[in-house]
């Protein structure tokens, strides 16, 4: 049994909702996962504000004709399309997804779009590979934390160094 209009227009604007609130979009290919899987997938990317969703391409394509910084992402939508819609931890829901491709075997990443740029396979990884933001934030207080202990050994050396410059000249002067 076919879908009604009705349903075609409730799927149409949960996709543009989806769409509103993502920062990037991939594309994969389910093909040959099951309803487990795919269920596992999207518990994997929900705690990093990622969302999972599977629809037809047509009415993909429909939902994304008005949102011009979507529209690259049509060249992917063919065959078996799941749209994986990724909202805050991008790195963090990259990674996830590539566990689970790792894990099940099944799917292939055809590709994504980040602020209107079509990205490819390569370039979704290497976005995955990025360290988190906790991790950048960690590396950047390291920094600043040698920085400030160099300049504290520094400040106080020039004292000391003039302390013994002093005691020198006044050695040299006494003997």
């Amino acid at each position: 049994m076919g879908r009604t209009k009705e349903d075609k227009t409730a799927i149409i604007a949960e996709v543009k909702e989806l769409f509103q609130d993502a920062q990037m979009a991939m594309v994969i290919d389910y093909q040959g996962l099951t309803v487990a899987e795919i269920s596992d997938l999207r518990s994997r990317l929900r705690p990093l504000g990622g969302t999972c969703k599977i629809a037809k391409n047509t009415l993909v394509k429909i939902a994304l004709a008005e949102e011009s910084q979507w529209q690259p992402l049509e060249t992917y939508l063919k065959g078996t399309s799941a749209l994986l819609l990724l909202k805050d931890d991008l790195g963090g829901a990259i990674k996830a997804y590539k566990k689970f491709q790792k894990d099940v075997k099944k799917t292939e990443l055809r590709g994504g779009v980040l602020e209107g740029k079509v990205l490819s396979q390569s370039d979704v990884e290497a976005i995955g590979d990025l360290p988190s933001k906790e991790q950048l934030m960690g590396q950047i207080a390291g920094c600043l934390n040698s920085l400030a202990t160099k300049i504290a050994v520094g400040v106080k050396e020039v004292p000391s160094s003039i302390a013994r410059g002093l005691q020198a000249y006044a050695d040299k002067e006494a003997g």
